[in-house]
């Protein structure tokens, strides 16, 4: 089965204690949609300017994501640049410059309109939901949001999440959007209001994931090499929603092991920067990894002395 993900498609200049990359792919809908790939076909919905190095694109176009829905409009990419210090959970942006992503407003071309699983990454609210307009009806959609829309958007935030199945936000997040200092008193307010499940983020310290009737928590992985922490939510999210559109299987157990996939596809790509590991890595190195998972948290139950 298709991902449908509708995001944004960037230009990244990052700098951290371990390197520096300028001008290299960015945006949620890239690391998205590199990270579902390994998974599933995806289609990508997104804007660049007119100066967009377009070739940089073509590995992403080898690992057959579908960019029928890419728009380029007149005008200048959107770019971020920032800078990771010693504490690598925040960025210090340094530039945003919005360009034609400012104007964005998403046209669903009709290819793509009856995917089964559809990701709404992280955009304005407003135009989030009018996605959901323009397509069928998916199996699951799930959305993505952030500070500035929780501060700025938030009636359609709200409105947003009572039609979507499934939301992933940060910790921070959490707290900001529901004014719960505890995870499970948040997790619990969102739920109340539409989705199925809840994934909280929490950064080197795991995820969560929540259901009205059970929580599941997925471990980082230790890394021995952190080189660029940009893009593994997205990454994340790719790894989770990719699993579950191969399966077709929305299940609680299968959910589980999607939010493994979905650990596993992070920690890839914080191994270097930009998209550089998501598009080495092989099928046996992401199988390998969940394994890791796996005996990471694998004990014996019995407490018998």
């Amino acid at each position: 089965m298709s991902v449908l993900v509708v995001g944004s498609v960037a230009l990244d200049s990052v700098e951290t204690p371990f390197g520096k990359a300028d001008e290299v792919l960015g945006g949620s809908a890239n690391y998205f949609a590199a990270s579902a790939s390994h998974q599933t076909p995806v289609q990508l919905v997104g804007v660049v300017g007119s100066d967009y190095p377009m070739e940089k694109l073509e590995p992403l176009k080898a690992r057959g994501i579908d960019f029928a829905g890419l728009e380029t409009a007149q005008g200048e990419s959107f770019r971020w640049r920032g800078r990771y210090r010693h504490d690598l959970n925040s960025a210090e942006t340094l530039e945003t410059r919005l360009g034609v992503f400012s104007h964005f407003r998403p046209k669903i071309p009709a290819q793509f309109r009856s995917a089964d699983f559809v990701f709404l990454a992280n955009i304005d609210p407003r135009l989030q939901l009018e996605v959901l307009g323009q397509v069928e009806r998916p199996k699951l959609v799930a959305c993505d949001t952030m500070n500035f829309w929780i501060e700025s958007r938030r009636a359609d935030l709200l409105e947003l999440i009572g039609k979507v199945d499934l939301i992933t936000l940060n910790d921070g997040e959490a707290r900001q959007l529901t004014e719960k200092a505890n995870l499970v008193h948040a997790a619990k307010w969102i739920l109340d209001r539409g989705p199925k499940t809840v994934l909280i983020k929490k950064g080197e310290h795991g995820a969560f994931m929540f259901t009205q009737s059970s929580v599941f928590f997925a471990p980082a992985y230790p890394l021995e090499s952190v080189f660029d922490p940009t893009g593994a939510g997205d990454s994340f999210a790719g790894g989770f929603m990719g699993w579950l559109a191969r399966t077709g299987d929305l299940s609680e157990a299968n959910m589980r092991r999607a939010v493994i996939v979905g650990s596993a596809m992070g920690s890839f790509v914080v191994e270097g920067f930009s998209l550089k590991r998501l598009l080495e890595i092989s099928r046996e190195d992401i199988e390998k990894r969940v394994a890791d998972f796996h005996q990471l948290v694998t004990f014996d139950q019995a407490l018998n002395a």
